[in-house]
């Protein structure tokens, strides 16, 4: 018996809604990743962008353990001296609980080009509201 590969013209993508009210960062971050990866499903291949479209809900609703809403930072760099900006998750969460879960999710994914078309794939809002409907995606149901 011989080994399955997928083709990309052969791929079906579904669409997935995962709820993260009250559930920790990392752990949604992973599962989502994953997702987007394709690696929940059967004919999965390294090389081959398989997976699917994720709908994530509630991302204002999502908790960080411990102390890291005090002590973890946002950090960028304009590349310019002087360039450098931190936002406290706290402020992050506050203000744009969306990033903070795309952030998470990116970090996840491989640093190529299946990682950056998987990202495009990732939709999330801050509320339990979402305009994808006629997508007919499907609440995940697994273990977070």
């Amino acid at each position: 018996m011989s080994t399955t590969m997928a083709k990309v013209e052969n791929v079906e993508r579904a669409w997935h809604v995962v709820d993260a009210a009250g559930k920790p960062l990392g752990r949604v971050a992973a599962v989502v990743a994953s997702m987007l990866r394709g690696k929940h499903k059967v004919d999965f291949t390294n090389h081959v962008d398989c997976g699917d479209h994720v709908i994530v809900i509630n991302a204002d609703k999502v908790i960080l353990t411990g102390k890291k809403l005090e002590k973890k930072y946002y950090i960028t760099h304009s590349g310019w001296i002087g360039g450098l900006k931190k936002v406290q998750y706290k402020r992050l969460m506050a203000t744009r609980p969306e990033k903070a879960v795309e952030l998470a999710v990116w970090g996840m994914l491989p640093k190529n080009s299946i990682g950056r078309t998987s990202i495009r794939r990732l939709k999330v809002y801050s509320g339990a509201e979402h305009n994808h409907q006629a997508q007919k995606p499907v609440l995940y149901t697994g273990k977070i």
